[in-house]
């Protein structure tokens, strides 16, 4: 296992490494320059000139991006533009927000998604199963910000029974939660249930029936284990994209989280903030990867077997 993440570790820095080239790359294509955004629309021409030339971006491209990727490898991210405090400064900031709202998405999602999922395939054609399903195709076919702003509708303007905006208590988060899970969760429980259909008519569990085992023995004990396979890999991936995948989300509700700061670097041509931010997301993904690897070791011993050879 451990030469398995050694392994998993080595094969992050190339990724990250393309990542952070391909940032830079696109934020070297936009118009304008880092004395402009720092000094204003107000400033003499000489000064902005006499600014980008100490914060070397007079410099060719290659130049500054071995230069930037040095200063990284040294654990130096920059300064912001637009604040003149640290990158990471700003990042843990805002980082509990955006942790929470991944955290109650994803549980809202995986509680609600796999036992529907479940029992949609152990009773296949009944009328719950499909409810289930047209209720999981409507609800995967609608974006996240218009369901938000659907929420916002009714249960804030209309009902005015939980907030719109903010992160002044827990409250605050369950019209986002509730914008990024339902959506979510249609897709784990059309996975769910794909899945286990699969699984149940598999020979083993065919066998175990014939032994006399009971129906729910052989759901519970023998193919959800395989079934959730599958699943784990989906919201392994869900949560490490979720640290990233929140700006819409975060911009409808006006949640200072990492996704609305990334946008607000963005609008700003803020570039140590863009590749901060970037760097720091794609990292949180790859951790989320190598640790999706590891829990599918312990649920299918195949995996586990395939990873120590």
């Amino acid at each position: 296992m451990l030469y398995f993440l050694l392994k998993r570790v080595i094969a992050v820095i190339p990724v990250l490494l393309g990542v952070i080239f391909i940032v830079f790359t696109i934020m070297s294509l936009t118009p304008g320059t880092p004395a402009n955004m720092i000094l204003g629309p107000l400033a003499l021409q000489d000064e902005i000139d006499a600014l980008n030339r100490q914060l070397g971006y007079d410099r060719s491209f290659p130049e500054r991006f071995v230069r930037y990727a040095a200063g990284v490898v040294r654990g130096d991210f920059g300064n912001s533009y637009v604040t003149g405090t640290p990158v990471f400064e700003r990042i843990f900031q805002r980082l509990p927000v955006t942790m929470m709202l991944a955290f109650f998405v994803v549980t809202t999602a995986v509680f609600v998604g796999v036992p529907i999922g479940i029992l949609s395939a152990v009773r296949r054609y009944s009328a719950m199963d499909i409810m289930s399903t047209v209720t999981a195709m409507l609800l995967a076919a609608i974006p996240e910000f218009w369901l938000g702003l659907l929420l916002i509708l009714l249960f804030a303007l209309q009902l005015n029974w939980l907030p719109t905006f903010g992160v002044d208590s827990l409250r605050s988060f369950i019209l986002p939660t509730l914008a990024m899970s339902l959506p979510a969760a249609a897709a784990i429980l059309r996975l769910t249930r794909a899945t286990m259909l699969e699984t149940i008519r598999q020979d083993y569990i065919r066998t175990a029936r014939a032994k006399g085992a009971p129906e729910r023995n052989a759901i519970w004990n023998h193919a959800l284990r395989n079934a959730l396979i599958p699943v784990v890999t989906m919201v392994g991936a869900f949560f490490g994209s979720l640290f990233g995948g929140t700006i819409l989300t975060e911009t409808v509700f006006t949640m200072p989280g990492l996704g609305l700061l990334t946008l607000e670097a963005i609008r700003m041509n803020d570039t140590p903030q863009v590749m901060a931010s970037v760097i720091f997301l794609s990292t949180i993904f790859c951790v989320m990867m190598i640790i999706v690897d590891i829990v599918l070791a312990f649920i299918d011993p195949r995996a586990k077997a395939r990873q120590l050879s």
